[in-house]
């Protein structure tokens, strides 16, 4: 069956449904993300947890590769780095071996306050997989893994590779 797209693009009722899928588990997804976050809220946003998460992903970066990495314009996140840099989450120096780049890098902080959200993240997601049959399990993951590679997520395997 072939369904209209509001741009008038005809596309399969199959691709239709798994974006509607999708996007009902992306706010079940998000309930678990702003659960993890509660207890946080007045240390960190989730925007910029997402910093957190990139440079702990994959360290210590330079401010354009950070902003690339958040889909973000560079001269605005400059400016919300400055928020996180006065919170103590991450800080900023001079690239040595260009002293025109800025490099940013989580704090001990930054890093405290990752390990805590993640840590309280895996409780709510172990809650939500315990009601899941083992065969339910397979399928959650082989369609999240498909799905974080499909939008640039590092693995945890490649991120203990690189020893983040």
């Amino acid at each position: 069956m072939i369904v209209s797209t509001p741009s008038g693009d005809a596309e399969s009722t199959s691709h239709s449904d798994t974006l509607e899928s999708t996007l009902t588990a992306s706010r079940a997804v998000l309930g678990v993300i702003a659960r993890s976050l509660a207890p946080m809220m007045d240390t960190v946003t989730l925007p910029q947890f997402r910093v957190l998460v990139v440079l702990s992903n994959f360290g210590d970066l330079r401010v354009g590769q950070l902003a690339v990495h958040l889909g973000a314009n560079q001269s605005s996140f400059s400016r919300f780095a400055d928020r996180m840099v006065s919170g103590g989450l991450i800080s900023r120096s001079t690239s040595p071996d260009n002293r025109r780049e800025v490099i940013i890098s989580l704090t001990k902080e930054g890093s405290r306050v990752y390990a805590d959200v993640t840590a309280a993240r895996r409780q709510e997601i172990s809650r939500v997989l315990e009601h899941l049959s083992s065969g339910d399990l397979e399928a959650v993951q082989a369609g999240f893994e498909i799905f974080a590679r499909a939008a640039g997520e590092p693995s945890t395997h490649e991120t203990l590779i690189l020893g983040i």
